[in-house]
């Protein structure tokens, strides 16, 4: 008997492994950054990290807002890359640099001045008054000084990947990571210094990242002699495919507030095992979205070589990645439910329900493999207006049912199953655009 096609090697499997594996490494280090950051927060005191959740939240949502400096950047860079215009991908840089810039200039002036009503919106009575608020207004007023500095990074590593290097990134995500828990231990600890010094470490660490995406930018403008001065041409056309992707992740983020907001209002035993299970799927979605990533590298320069054949052929290997990393994670949940409750709560009441919310999570992890997979490939191909139109209709099903669950009281299982529909609904719309030929647009030109 022949074997299955996905279990044969494929031409294809060492290059999506090239750019899937470093990006899988650079999407596991902020996670890890982030639980040492709070680790080291939490020495202070509840009050300093209560802070940080407050203000973390603000910032979060701007990272997923802007995300598509990277991912437009990638798509629009690895186009011109295919067709042979080096030249034109170094300016693209430079433009996506100068769009993050002002971006992020902006978001710095906007979010001193709104800082206040921020922290209190997202904190409840504990953002209103007393130390919790002054706590996370420090840390977020300071942390704010970096943000142009991450959004520019976001630019530089949507051009690395799309001249298909993931590793230089890797080096970034790792190095500013150290560089910033060395830097907190020796101000908190060394110099006694409270939660402003962490978000300050954070903003140092988030200078040099983009300061050595700017290096490597500029190494490549000269090369081609390309000029360091702003196109407003250009930023209109990455601005323009922002714009798609940032309903996109409107609508993605939306779904998931909703989705916690429905966990709270069913009790704290089904808010604590909602939590608990979605930070584990948002952990083991980092695996799949490194595939995503090389779908984007790949796709975009397969079509901008103008060779569609190619693209096709090396997607279907990518959905068949996605498949089998799904059923990978799904039975590695499956294999750790008896443990991971315990790990993460010692309420037993929690531990229940966790252990129930992980079946659905696993269960969900192969069509979440695909729809990953498709959502890089047809970001790589440029496909924004349908990818946030899709993950539009996906959403407003899934918060009807949402608001349905709390109104019954049908408890946060049924919650979760509401989340595997989402998914669902994401797989349907994304597969059957992806088994058409309306993706598969050739040329320098994203669509």
């Amino acid at each position: 008997m022949s074997r299955p096609q996905w279990l044969t090697a494929s031409p294809y499997d060492r290059e999506i492994a090239r750019l899937a594996v470093p990006a899988f490494g650079a999407l596991i280090a902020e996670p890890l950054y982030l639980l040492a950051d709070t680790a080291v927060v939490a020495r202070l005191g509840t009050d300093s990290l209560d802070g940080l959740a407050l203000a973390a939240q603000p910032l979060l949502i701007g990272h997923a807002v802007f995300i598509f400096l990277a991912y437009g950047t990638t798509a629009a860079v690895g186009r011109l890359l295919g067709a042979g215009e080096q030249r034109r991908a170094a300016h693209q840089a430079v433009q996506s640099v100068w769009l993050a810039a002002v971006i992020g200039l902006a978001v710095l002036i906007l979010g001193q001045l709104l800082a206040e009503p921020l922290v209190a919106l997202f904190g409840g009575e504990l953002g209103r008054s007393g130390p919790v608020r002054n706590e996370a207004l420090t840390y977020l007023r300071i942390s704010l000084f970096g943000f142009p500095f991450l959004l520019m990074s976001l630019a530089g590593v949507g051009y690395l990947r799309g001249l298909q290097d993931t590793v230089r990134p890797l080096v970034v995500s790792v190095g500013s990571a150290t560089l910033n828990l060395v830097l907190e231990l020796v101000l908190i600890y060394g110099f006694d210094f409270g939660i402003g010094a962490s978000a300050f470490a954070t903003v140092v660490a988030q200078v040099v990242a983009a300061g050595l995406y700017v290096h490597w930018i500029r190494r490549e403008v000269r090369r081609h002699g390309v000029g360091l001065g702003a196109d407003r041409s250009a930023i209109r056309s990455l601005a323009g495919a922002g714009v798609d992707l940032f309903w996109r992740t409107l609508a993605l983020r939306g779904s998931f507030t909703v989705a916690t907001a429905a966990a709270a209002r069913l009790g704290s035993v089904a808010l604590a095992a909602h939590q608990i299970t979605f930070e584990l799927w948002s952990f083991l979605a980092l695996g799949l979205d490194a595939i995503a990533i090389a779908g984007q590298a790949i796709v975009a320069r397969m079509l901008g070589a103008g060779d569609p054949d190619e693209a096709r052929a090396v997607s279907d290997r990518m959905v068949q990645w996605g498949a089998a990393a799904g059923v990978a994670t799904g039975l590695l949940v499956l294999a750790l439910r008896p443990v991971l409750p315990q790990v993460f709560s010692p309420d037993e009441a929690v531990q229940t329900v966790t252990a129930l919310l992980l079946v659905w999570m696993a269960v969900s992890q192969p069509v979440n493999g695909v729809v990953f997979a498709l959502d890089g490939i047809l970001i790589g191909a440029g496909d924004l207006r349908f990818l946030a139109k899709a993950m539009w209709v996906a959403a407003l099903l899934f918060i009807p049912w949402a608001v349905a669950v709390v109104v019954l009281d049908l408890g946060v299982g049924w919650l979760w199953a509401g989340l595997g529909l989402f998914m669902v609904v994401r797989l349907v719309t994304l597969w059957i655009r992806y088994r058409t030929d309306r993706w598969l647009v050739v040329g320098a030109e994203m669509a």
